[in-house]
């Protein structure tokens, strides 16, 4: 496989402890070993990370930004998704 075969990969950073890993780029690497490595050299190089996640980009599957309406549809007919379906007692005063 020559460089310009190489598949791509998709980047995720976790910038401290306990923060959810955000998605930083995008590289193309032989396999996973070497995207880790080209992830640390190009997007940490101040320090900022403290685990990187690498995904080949053909494994990543998404939803199709046409059928968000009825993808994220909220589902008005579905009550008990609603906090107004459920009674809180007046007891509780900080809810």
């Amino acid at each position: 496989m020559t460089q310009s075969e190489w598949p791509l990969w998709e980047v995720f950073i976790r910038s401290k402890q306990g923060l959810d890993h955000k998605h930083v780029g995008s590289l193309h690497a032989a396999d996973a070993t070497m995207a880790i490595q080209n992830a640390r050299d190009v997007y940490t190089r101040r320090l900022e990370g403290v685990s990187i996640w690498v995904v080949e980009s053909k494994h990543v599957h998404a939803s199709n930004p046409d059928d968000a309406a009825a993808f994220f549809d909220p589902a008005n007919d579905k009550v008990y998704r609603h906090p107004t379906f459920y009674e809180v007692p007046d007891s509780i005063k900080h809810m």
